[in-house]
C-alpha cells in the first residue's frame, strides 16, 4: 500500500488529496468520489497529478502548504 498526494486543479483553485492505495491507478479512482463528499456543489476538475507516492510505514505524513 502507498500513501498519494494527489494535486487537483478546479476550475477555481486547487486542492490536495491525500489517500491510501494498491496502485496509481486505484488511488485516481477515489478522486471523484472524495471531491463529490467534500463539496456541496462539485466543481470543475481541470487537472489531477500524483505530486508524491510513499510507501505506507508508521510515521510517514506530508505536509500540505495553505
Amino acid at each position: 500500500m502507498f500513501l498519494y498526494k494527489i494535486e487537483i486543479q478546479l476550475e477555481q483553485g486547487q486542492a490536495h488529496l491525500i489517500v491510501l492505495a494498491a496502485t496509481d491507478e486505484k488511488a485516481f479512482s477515489y478522486v471523484e468520489s472524495h471531491v463529490q463528499r467534500h463539496f456541496l456543489k462539485v466543481p470543475e476538475m481541470t487537472s489531477i497529478a500524483i505530486v508524491e507516492k510513499k510507501r505506507a510505514e508508521p510515521g510517514n505524513g506530508y505536509v500540505i502548504e495553505g
